[in-house]
């Protein structure tokens, strides 16, 4: 079914929401302090406002003159963009009514608090009466509505589990604060997919969309390292080229150590007992540290391949090759079983100027393999390791 959709100016958040903002529609983006929720909210803002939308930001955190120093630096000057710092639920509602803005943003919900609540703001009764209330006046009127909500120390929305039910779509960013990249990530969509990410990139005049994260986070790659394997990883419908890093040191201190960034951790203790007992690499007294270079998170089991790779890489010293990509799930018994969009990762691996991919015999070889990329089909781990030596 077709559903009423507004751009919201930005493409990276427009593919996340599933092609725009649904009209009476409700979405709640989450994330850690500082990673940029407000930043990018503003951005919607402004790029909305000087389409010639009036857009009514509520800003019940920061003062006037905060957020106006905000959208100074984000150079948002529109006329048709209109602040309101105000926590009453009570005013910011005869405001929405008054003004009859065409898009609503609200930072923060868990600031809201209705009067006739004895409760302090950011409670369980609090946040889902004042939610409630601006979600039934987003569906009445017709308008976008965005919400930020702040996170526990766990990652998630802070507040009562109701409140992501009572919206649309729940949106989260992802990302180290070290690192430029933002990762936003719908984990909820009633209009639209929940495995489309939005990558952007922090700067000094806000958040800049990344139109192709393959070559960005492979910016900083060496070309020729041990323990390091590029592989093709699908979001959504994106395929993005990640640089898996291994690092291996003989244990000195008692028990080895295990540690991943960004790759499954049991997904790695699986694939070393894999390494061990299928292709006879002990690793029992090597500290194993295994990461995602750029921030990113890996999550998919057609890596399993590549970090395998990577960390015999390490362990035996022996460079990939570095014109290379690797994907394949790796069974318990060694076999390399087959994923999904094979093609579609090995076009992206070949206009970034990759020659060679090794990928599970069981795929087959895709009807139409890009121009100038080798494939290297393989049955088991322990086959690929000794064609990589």
């Amino acid at each position: 079914m077709d559903v009423a959709r507004v751009s919201s100016g930005i493409a990276e958040l427009d593919r996340v929401l599933g092609g725009g903002a649904v009209l009476g529609g409700t979405t709640l983006i989450g994330g850690d302090p500082g990673i940029g929720k407000s930043t990018l909210l503003l951005q919607v803002a402004d790029r909305a406002a000087a389409s010639g939308v009036r857009v009514l930001y509520v800003t019940a955190e920061e003062s006037l003159l905060q957020t106006k120093l905000r959208a100074e630096r984000l150079g948002a000057a529109s006329d048709n963009l209109l602040l309101l710092a105000e926590t009453n639920i009570e005013p910011v509602l005869d405001e929405l009514r008054e003004a009859r803005p065409r898009l609503v943003v609200v930072d923060s919900i868990q600031m809201v608090y209705s009067p006739e609540l004895p409760s302090a703001p950011g409670s369980v009764s609090q946040v889902r009466e004042s939610a409630m209330r601006l979600v039934y006046e987003a569906k009445n009127a017709g308008w976008p509505l965005f919400l930020v909500g702040h996170v526990t120390k766990d990652g998630a929305i802070a507040g009562p589990r109701v409140l992501e039910h009572m919206v649309d779509t729940v949106l989260y960013f992802e990302g180290d604060r070290h690192h430029a990249f933002r990762l936003l990530r719908a984990v909820k969509n009633r209009f639209g997919p929940t495995n489309e990410i939005g990558v952007f990139q922090m700067t000094r005049a806000g958040l800049e969309e990344v139109s192709n994260p393959s070559r960005m986070f492979l910016s900083d790659r060496k070309r020729v390292v041990t323990g390091a394997a590029v592989v093709p990883c699908m979001e959504g419908t994106r395929p993005i080229l990640v640089e898996v890093q291994a690092l291996l040191a003989t244990a000195r201190y008692g028990s080895p150590e295990r540690k991943a960034t960004g790759v499954d951790y049991a997904r790695v203790c699986m694939l070393l007992a894999v390494l061990e007992r299928r292709a006879g690499i002990q690793l029992a007294g090597q500290d194993v540290f295994v990461n995602a270079a750029g921030g990113v998170r890996v999550d998919e089991p057609a890596a399993d391949l590549g970090v395998a790779c990577a960390i015999a890489s390490s362990f035996q010293d022996f460079p990939l090759p570095s014109e290379t990509v690797f994907f394949g799930e790796i069974g318990l018994s060694g076999e390399i079983r087959g994923v999904s969009q094979t093609e579609a990762r090995l076009r992206e691996a070949a206009k970034l100027g990759f020659r060679h991919a090794y990928l599970p015999a069981e795929s087959g070889a895709p009807a139409a393999p890009p121009r100038g990329i080798a494939l290297h089909p393989v049955d088991t781990l322990a086959e690929a390791l000794d064609e990589l030596r």
